[in-house]
């Protein structure tokens, strides 16, 4: 029983994290409002045993993503900030065999964030971001059991955008971005720091 409770527990846990929360009040990004969200797919890589989806496929996805998230924000200011974004790999997972190796899916992108009226990028490295897909009693034993492949790439794009906000809450607090004060973020600082955010081996 308690082991039940417990998976019941991380499965609710993991699900309030999938991104479908657009109908709550957004973060706290300062006086951000999104100006163009340039998304492309230059080398985007396939990962093993996945299912196929083109790189038009993924830019349109990740496109209304961002759109749908970011287009709620009005900056008091009106001031621009402009996405660069990349989308490098992907995972959509198929029925695997035997059950307990369910594949999972995996999105993989970078990001870089433009202030419009300085014309500098806030992060001089391109932030990267890997979108695990959300745990739920659809996903438990692997979504390639329960989705399409369309399916699993909204999840991931939508739990994806939801990621980004919540990288650019943090950056909000740490350099004042969305403020006439916004500092950047310089290569080797963002090195240390996604080093330091990695789990130990």
């Amino acid at each position: 029983m308690r082991v039940l409770i417990a998976l019941f527990a991380l499965v609710f846990l993991v699900s309030c994290e999938d991104g479908r929360d657009l109908n709550e009040a957004p973060a706290a990004l300062g006086d951000f409002k999104l100006g163009h969200s340039i998304v492309i797919a230059p080398n985007l890589v396939k990962g093993p045993l996945s299912r196929d989806a083109t790189k038009e496929q993924w830019i349109a996805a990740m496109d209304k993503a961002l759109e749908d998230r970011f287009r709620r924000y009005e900056g008091e200011d009106k001031k621009l900030y402009h996405f660069g974004v990349s989308v490098e790999g992907f995972v959509l997972a198929q029925v695997g065999v035997p059950l307990v190796l369910q594949p999972k899916s995996v999105l993989i992108f970078r990001v870089t964030v433009w202030d419009d009226e300085k014309g500098i990028k806030l992060n001089e490295e391109p932030h990267e971001i890997t979108v695990l897909e959300a745990i739920s009693a659809n996903t438990v034993a692997g979504s390639g059991l329960t989705q399409t492949a369309e399916e699993q790439m909204q999840n991931l794009v939508i739990k994806g955008a939801k990621q980004l906000e919540v990288w650019l809450g943090v950056q909000q607090k740490r350099y004042d971005w969305f403020t006439p004060d916004a500092r950047v973020e310089k290569a080797a600082e963002g090195k240390r720091k996604n080093k330091a955010a990695q789990p130990a081996n």
